[in-house]
């Protein structure tokens, strides 16, 4: 009998804990907040917004390409560049939830992928979920889904779509 009343305990502990984490609100940024760069550091799967001075606004986790580790070099190999790149335009139209295009190729990356005989692939994102799976919610980044785009929540990447607007700014991929 105690065993049992141990095992419900435990599964409406994790139960509590899930939907907690399902629901658990997060404060949106402020509306006069001006990100100035991005960093994303593929190891932590982390992406933080800095502010002019250097100091961090926000932190999200995300979700990257299906194999993350190492710096993408062609079409079709499911990872995220890495280096100095640009947010150079958004979609509010796209596939997924709004969108970022990151600056990937660059020339250095054109002529890496040319000396290999590889088309060196290019739209890579920062975006949200599909809206029809925006229900998925936080639970995304449980795993890399993405062909190489980083992906976040819908209401992050609407954060983020407030904070930066249409400007230009640099985002810098790590390992």
């Amino acid at each position: 009998m105690k065993r049992v009343s141990g095992c419900f305990l435990l599964l409406v502990g994790l139960l509590v804990l899930a939907v907690g984490y399902t629901f658990f609100p997060r404060f949106p940024l402020s509306k006069d907040v001006k990100v100035s760069k991005l960093v994303l550091e593929k190891k932590k799967r982390r992406l933080r917004l800095l502010a002019a001075d250097g100091s961090v606004i926000r932190t999200y986790s995300v979700a990257l390409g299906a194999q993350p580790k190492g710096h993408k070099e062609k079409r079709g190999d499911e990872r995220t560049p890495e280096g100095i790149y640009y947010l150079d335009f958004r979609n509010a139209n796209s596939k997924f939830f709004r969108s970022y295009h990151i600056s990937y190729p660059d020339s250095t990356d054109r002529s890496h992928a040319h000396q290999r005989g590889a088309d060196p692939g290019g739209d890579i994102m920062i975006h949200g979920l599909p809206e029809k799976l925006d229900w998925i919610g936080r639970w995304h980044r449980w795993w890399d889904w993405t062909d190489g785009c980083v992906g976040l929540t819908n209401q992050e990447i609407s954060e983020i779509w407030n904070a930066i607007g249409n400007r230009k700014i640099q985002i810098e991929i790590r390992p």
